[in-house]
């Protein structure tokens, strides 16, 4: 992965704000995965988020653990329906480990680190991703990266 790809994570705009609900997003190839997970947090911010607000208003004004939840949210649902409304399978990275590479294979120092979670009802992934949602929002994170490879074993190799 590029250093883009490696610094890439999902950040929102300033909670409170009149784009709380919108993810930034940088120029290039990581802007595809974040736009269609945005389209995820809108539909749950609009229809699915139980408030007072009227649906305009729902996405205005986002507070910083609502941000965490409809991301966690977008998140699971996206990896669901990856799996084909059956499994889920969310990565996350371990502590460093030290491991003799095999021949031919190049460490890179975050592959080799990753530890699948496998899910086989949506609200279990969903609770999980919420509670460690910082995997894929903080700085240095990795965290689109890792979204990638959980879409990828959440949708099997084999399919």
């Amino acid at each position: 992965f590029s250093c883009e790809w490696a610094a890439a994570h999902f950040r929102f705009r300033p909670p409170h704000s009149d784009l709380a609900y919108a993810l930034e997003a940088g120029k290039g190839g990581t802007r595809a995965i974040l736009v269609a997970v945005q389209a995820h947090i809108i539909s749950y911010l609009l229809f699915t988020r139980e408030t007072e607000c009227t649906h305009l208003e729902r996405l205005c004004r986002v507070g910083r653990w609502e941000q965490e939840q409809a991301l966690a949210t977008a998140l699971a649902e996206t990896l669901w329906a990856a799996g084909g409304g059956g499994r889920a399978a969310v990565c996350l990275v371990t502590a460093p480990i030290t491991m003799m590479p095999h021949e031919g294979y190049r460490a890179n120092s975050f592959t080799e680190r990753i530890q699948l979670f496998e899910f086989s009802e949506k609200a279990a992934a969903q609770r999980f991703i919420s509670d460690h949602i910082n995997c894929f929002t903080g700085e240095g994170s990795h965290g689109v990266i890792l979204f990638l490879y959980s879409l990828l074993f959440s949708r099997t190799l084999e399919r």
